[in-house]
């Protein structure tokens, strides 16, 4: 069956392309160009991955983000034609697991998606389904973490950065290496999402934003994620 997306957009002619386009790929591809029916169209629908306008009638896509993601759990790929940071910090912590200024180059696009359906696919293949440090446990194969019995509440690109840093712990993943396996591509020296989660996560697992143990910044190289300091 091929991989179903629902493109939530209002621009008939860039949808009309991109529709084209992605068929061409092989995808099986929805329309819909309302924001204050999106919602029940992603609900309705429940497509692998939906990639989502902001500037949309009726309701913005930051906020069709929001109130979706308890209910959804397939990948949400955000485009704007707002190229700004602060939209893609909000857009991330409203539940997003992807970010794109437009215009959007087709080949990043589609880079893009094949990275967000890869993340759904399961564990990779020789690695272990559950983690566990200390207090702190992980499972790719349900895909929840705990830390001390409690269930953290994580974004689904939360769980796949918290992942990807458990997976390689006691080693310093640098933000290419992390933006490669996350999304697909190299960081281009501004991309600021990566950081702006490692802060969230690092809230979350209840670790010292000024002198972090659990999940340490490396200057000048990275982030490590600590086999200790989890009791």
């Amino acid at each position: 069956m091929p991989e179903h997306i629902l493109l939530v957009e209002d621009d008939k002619r860039l949808a009309d392309l991109v529709i084209a386009y992605l068929r061409k790929q092989g995808y099986e591809v929805s329309l819909h160009m309302r924001g204050d029916t999106a919602e029940e169209a992603i609900l309705s629908l429940r497509p692998d991955l939906v990639i989502l306008d902001v500037m949309l009638p009726g309701k913005e896509g930051f906020e069709v983000c929001r109130d979706v993601r308890a209910r959804y759990g397939g990948r949400i790929l955000i485009v704007t034609a707002r190229d700004e940071d602060v939209d893609e910090i909000l857009g991330l912590e409203l539940g997003a697991d992807d970010f794109l200024a437009k215009p959007v180059e087709p080949r990043r696009l589609l880079a893009r998606i094949r990275a967000l359906l890869r993340r759904g696919q399961g564990e990779d293949e020789g690695t272990p389904g559950t983690l566990t440090f200390g207090t702190f446990s992980i499972s790719q194969t349900t895909r929840e973490a705990q830390l001390a019995s409690s269930a953290l509440e994580l974004t689904t690109a939360e769980f796949d950065l918290l992942w990807l840093l458990a997976s390689h712990a006691g080693s310093i993943l640098s933000r290419d290496e992390i933006m490669e396996n996350l999304r697909g591509i190299g960081f281009d020296g501004c991309d600021r999402s990566i950081d702006a989660r490692i802060s969230r996560l690092r809230k979350k697992l209840q670790d010292d934003p000024e002198a972090p143990k659990r999940v340490k910044t490396v200057r000048g190289k990275g982030y490590l994620f600590s086999r200790s300091d989890w009791e």
